[in-house]
This record gives C-alpha cells, sequence and structure tokens, in this order.
C-alpha cells in the first residue's frame, strides 16, 4: 500500500506577489496579462474569488467583477526561485518528487522512515517549513493513490490539509461529483448528467463495456477511478511530450496574409525557447495551433524531424482554411518521438501549449 502526498502552494503566484509586498496583503490581487491585450488571469488570492474571478478566466471579465482588483505582471524568475526551495524541501523527505507545475507535486513516502513513517505527520511538517522557508502557504492530501491524494487537497483549501486512509477510499470517492475526475469536463459532464449520472457512485453502474462504448478510451480510466483505483507510480522524471509557444494578438490578425507575416517572430520565439530547453530527444512532429476570433480552436501538425519555416507556414495554411475568420490567436510548436507508451491514466498527456506554467490551467 503506498502512502502518497499531494502538496500544492495556496494561490502560488499570488502568495509570492503578497509576500514580497504585504500591502497587497487583504487586497483582491490577480496576477495575468493586461486587459487590453486579451490577458487571461494565471492566478488570483482568495479575496478576489470572492468576487468569482479565476484563474484562466479573461483578465477583462475579471475586471467587470472586481473593478478593485490588482492586476500583476507574471515575474516568472521569482515564482521559479521560490520554486526551486520548495522541490528541495519535497525532496528531503523522498528521492520520488514528480513535479507537475511549479508549486505543486506528488510525493511517494512509502517506507519514509521520517516522522515515526506517518505521512500526515510529514505532510504537517513539509507545509511548516514551506511557510517558514519561502513565506508562503501550501495545502496537503494524503492517500494511497494519486488521484485520490490530489482530490484530498483541495479538500481544506488553504493552509489546510486532509488524509484519506485506505479503509475509506471506497466512501470517499463513491460521493466525489463526477467532475472531480481529471479528464470530466463540461461536455463530459454534460453527457453523463443525461443520464443521471452525478457522482462517481452513480458511474459506477456503467460497465466497462458501456463506458468504453461511451467514451473510447477515456471509458477504461472513469471505470478504474470512479472506484478510486489508481496504480500510477509516483515517477520523478516526467518526460516532456512536445514544447510550443503562442501569441493571443492584441487585434485579430485579419486573413491569411496577415498569420504568414506574423509568423516570423513566433517562430524565432520559439526558436529561442527550444535553444534552452535542450531537448535531446529527437523531433516527431511539427504543429500549429490557431484560435480563430469566434473561440473556436483547431490544430495541424505533420512528421517533421527538423521543421523550418516552410513546414510551419504550410501548417498555417492548412489550419486557417478550416473556418477562413480571424485570428486571435497562433501557436507554433513540436513533438517529440516517444520511446515508451507513458504512464496512462489522467495525467499521462501533457497540454501542447502552456501559456503558463502551473496556475494558468485553472487548478484551485
Amino acid at each position: 500500500m503506498r502512502k502518497i502526498i499531494h502538496c500544492d502552494c495556496d494561490c502560488f503566484y499570488a502568495s509570492v506577489e503578497m509576500r514580497d509586498d504585504p500591502s497587497l496583503v487583504g487586497r483582491p490581487i490577480a496576477v495575468g496579462g493586461r486587459a487590453e491585450t486579451r490577458g487571461v488571469i494565471a492566478t488570483c488570492n482568495y479575496e478576489a474569488r470572492a468576487f468569482g474571478v479565476h484563474s484562466a478566466m479573461s483578465t477583462a471579465r475579471a475586471l467587470q467583477l472586481c473593478p478593485q482588483l490588482v492586476l500583476l505582471p507574471p515575474d516568472f524568475e521569482r515564482y521559479r526561485v521560490a520554486s526551486r526551495t520548495i522541490l528541495d524541501i519535497y525532496r528531503d523527505y523522498t528521492p520520488l518528487v514528480e513535479p507537475l507545475s511549479l508549486d505543486e507535486a506528488y510525493l511517494d513516502v512509502t517506507g519514509v522512515d521520517r516522522c515515526q513513517g506517518s505521512a500526515t505527520l510529514m505532510a504537517q511538517e513539509i507545509r511548516a517549513r514551506i511557510q517558514a522557508e519561502v513565506g508562503i502557504t501550501a495545502s496537503a492530501g494524503i492517500a494511497p493513490n494519486k488521484f485520490v491524494a490530489k482530490v484530498a487537497s483541495d479538500w481544506n483549501k488553504p493552509n489546510g490539509q486532509f488524509v484519506v486512509r485506505p479503509d475509506e477510499v471506497d466512501a470517499f470517492v463513491a460521493a466525489l461529483p463526477v467532475k472531480k475526475i481529471f479528464g470530466v469536463g463540461k461536455v463530459t459532464a454534460a453527457k453523463l448528467r443525461r443520464q443521471g449520472v452525478e457522482t462517481c457512485a452513480d458511474l459506477r453502474a456503467w460497465s466497462l463495456a458501456e463506458l468504453t462504448q461511451a467514451f473510447g478510451s477515456f471509458g477504461a480510466s472513469l471505470y478504474r477511478l470512479c472506484r478510486g483505483i489508481d496504480d500510477r507510480p509516483v515517477k520523478p522524471d516526467r518526460i516532456r511530450k512536445s514544447l510550443s509557444v503562442e501569441t493571443t494578438y492584441a487585434n485579430d490578425l485579419p486573413d491569411l496574409a496577415a498569420c504568414h507575416a506574423a509568423l516570423p517572430a513566433l517562430i524565432a520565439e520559439f526558436r529561442a525557447r527550444f535553444g534552452r530547453a535542450r531537448e535531446t530527444r529527437p523531433v516527431h512532429k511539427a504543429v500549429v495551433k490557431i484560435k480563430f476570433a469566434d473561440f473556436v480552436q483547431t490544430t495541424a501538425e505533420c512528421v517533421a524531424a527538423a521543421p523550418d519555416d516552410g513546414v510551419w507556414h504550410a501548417l498555417l495554411e492548412e489550419a486557417h482554411a478550416r473556418r477562413g475568420k480571424p485570428v486571435r490567436l497562433l501557436g507554433v510548436g513540436v513533438r517529440f518521438v516517444e520511446h515508451d507508451g507513458g504512464e496512462g491514466g489522467q495525467e499521462a498527456q501533457i497540454p501542447l501549449f502552456d501559456a503558463l506554467p502551473g496556475e494558468a490551467r485553472g487548478k484551485p
């Protein structure tokens, strides 16, 4: 039986900003892009959340909900400095640390002797050290597997923790709304709701065959996770499956010619990032992403061992032809050769386009 801790700092970017400028404490603040450049909120503090502001929301909408919102530009270098200290703390307890973002990670503490072998006490000690050494708070979930630990870390946020013991997993998961299962978004949740499925207990009435028929390969994950079954190990070295950059334009690019004109700057930014990444695995595919003015999104990709500008321009034409509308966002990137089939389950696929690390994905 594993002992897994999922640690997650509370509104990480915003917490670093409040730590460094105490005058911000108690005020609604958010870290993100400017409204006039169609920015989005990367994260916000709990004072801002009281107004309905949340991560991944457009900055313009956030300012409508909370006119007094203090908007701060992200400072990733400061966040990375804090992140390195946090990861060092995690690794003091176990080498089995799987980072999910700058501030979030799984720890497998099975067999660790510290704190009399108690994962609960280790989580308390880790959280206390983060507060003392980094100056921000963190929350934690403790459970026999990754899925339950991650859900549990949200239970007593902020600055709290929650433990789900092995004999409590079945009842804990049964009561969860199905939307707590990673990968169940609005569309899947609505589809399940139409079938009378609201909770994981409801979902257990479906056989594996029925779920596979309705949801394809994702059905197998639904079958396991609604029963609290998650055998994925904590992997210290998560493999990057792709690398990309993207830009949201202040004014829509009106046509294909304007998109072609904008692409060289984006490719140059990608090549600079690719150089910094020092990735040794070979490239397998080139990818172009477009988000049109009506927010419909599409990607085009092709096999390319070493994509040149011409490949991305050709993919741009392919993607643009699907709607032929003005474009608000462009992205270019590559996918790498995968040497194995991945770990499967809820976090086996890393999103191709991460505009902001960690909190931009909408986690609490």
